[in-house]
């Protein structure tokens, strides 16, 4: 897994992020508990801030 996410302003793209989210699903055939979940909340957060950053760069 991946370090936690870096500070907004720096956020990788929502692709990227949205690939990991896959990943992450797919490897625990989409059962989400504990640590497994919280990654994937912390994913989740920085996905929609990504999102937002480029809906207002492309803006």
């Amino acid at each position: 897994m991946s370090p936690t996410p870096p500070p907004s302003g720096s956020a990788r793209p929502a692709a990227v992020v949205q690939a990991e989210i896959r990943a992450l699903l797919q490897s625990t055939g989409g059962w989400l508990w504990g640590p497994t979940r919280v990654r994937y909340e912390e994913l989740r957060d920085e996905w929609v801030a990504a999102v937002r950053e480029e809906m207002t760069t492309a803006a």
